[in-house]
């Protein structure tokens, strides 16, 4: 069964739109998540930046402790995040690059000029009892630099293939790359999980791809949470408005 994690990195987004700097906000990162947990998501995703700009601290400590499901902490490879990551322990962790300027990951992260770190780095994590995840394009050097590091996983970027769906010869190069970065990865003993731009409408396609075990995807369910949810948001808010007498 392929598994579902949701990134709710884009709730908190909302909330720091408002609340920056503040205790509190809402809408409530952690209450997000448990609503994603009891509709049935197999795990959770957050991404504690370095700038902070969305999950903070405390969002990923409550969610540590109050999720029932499976908790991927995605992060990069500097001191006072891994520090917290190796106390947090994390089911698994996703290790990206981080731009300070870039709105979300833009890229895979170079695991192949990355060896001896990303190694050092996967040790210490599995040692408490956390997987490690590589996020990394479908490559065939980068996915070879996984196997060697020792990752439990690489997650495929799909930003590519997101990108390119509408044009049907681009869509079929880049999903050919997925094939076989997956085929790859299965044959060196490493899982594969895949996200980023995948939505309602090109997820279907992905299904080409093999040995996928889980799927990150945060934004389209979000945005589509929007409208799905808003009316009944609406009919909520003029209930309470319905005993008002002047």
């Amino acid at each position: 069964m392929l598994k579902l994690g949701v990134n709710i990195d884009h709730v908190a987004t909302l909330r720091e739109a408002r609340y920056r700097g503040r205790g509190s906000g809402e809408p409530d990162p952690l209450a997000a998540a448990l609503i994603c947990e009891q509709a049935g998501a197999h795990g959770i995703t957050a991404h504690l930046r370095e700038d902070r700009r969305h999950i903070q601290d405390r969002d990923i400590w409550r969610l540590r402790e109050s999720i029932r499901t499976r908790l991927n902490l995605e992060m990069t490879n500097t001191p006072e995040i891994v520090e917290i990551a190796l106390r947090l322990k994390p089911d698994i962790v996703c290790l990206v690059p981080e731009r300070r300027q870039e709105v979300t990951t833009e890229g895979g992260l170079d695991a192949a000029g990355q060896e001896a770190s990303l190694t050092e780095l996967r040790k210490r994590m599995n040692d408490r009892g956390t997987e490690v995840s590589l996020f990394i394009a479908p490559d065939p050097r980068q996915v070879e630099a996984a196997a060697r590091i020792g990752s439990q996983f690489i997650e495929l970027h799909t930003g590519a293939f997101a990108e390119h769906f509408m044009v049907a010869a681009n869509r079929e190069r880049e999903l050919e790359r997925l094939v076989s970065a997956a085929r790859q990865a299965h044959k060196l003993g490493v899982k594969v999980n895949a996200g980023h731009g995948l939505n309602y409408e090109n997820l279907p396609t992905l299904h080409a791809v093999p040995h996928l075990v889980e799927l990150n995807i945060g934004h389209s369910i979000v945005s589509r949470a929007v409208f799905a949810g808003l009316a009944a948001a609406v009919k909520d808010m003029l209930a309470l408005m319905r005993d008002y007498r002047g």
